[in-house]
């Protein structure tokens, strides 16, 4: 799987894929800097949790506060989570 097609998830280990991610970026680019490879990192997340990263994360953050932040957001909040309730109507909860 190449970089470009391993976006992040709620069901993937935050730490293992910021990892990976990382060594794919050095192996296309040794020489990018942590800025461009925080940015790279972050077109991966999808939507809503991407805007919960980058307001919490800056630019220069490390891997490891990349990880931290995904694991915290996916702990404590419903954001990339699909709800069971999407589509269901009232009607189909009356006894």
């Amino acid at each position: 799987m190449s970089f470009e097609n391993d976006k992040y998830s709620v069901d993937k280990d935050p730490y293992e894929w910021c990892v990976r991610q990382s060594e794919r970026l050095k192996a296309i680019d040794p020489k990018m800097n942590i800025e461009m490879r925080n940015q790279n990192l972050f077109t991966q997340i999808p939507g809503k949790l991407e805007h919960a990263i980058k307001c919490i994360c800056n630019k220069s953050c490390t891997l490891d506060d990349i990880a931290n932040t995904l694991q915290d957001v996916r702990k404590t909040t419903n954001i990339g989570k699909n709800s069971s309730y999407r589509g269901k109507s009232l009607k189909e909860e009356d006894p």
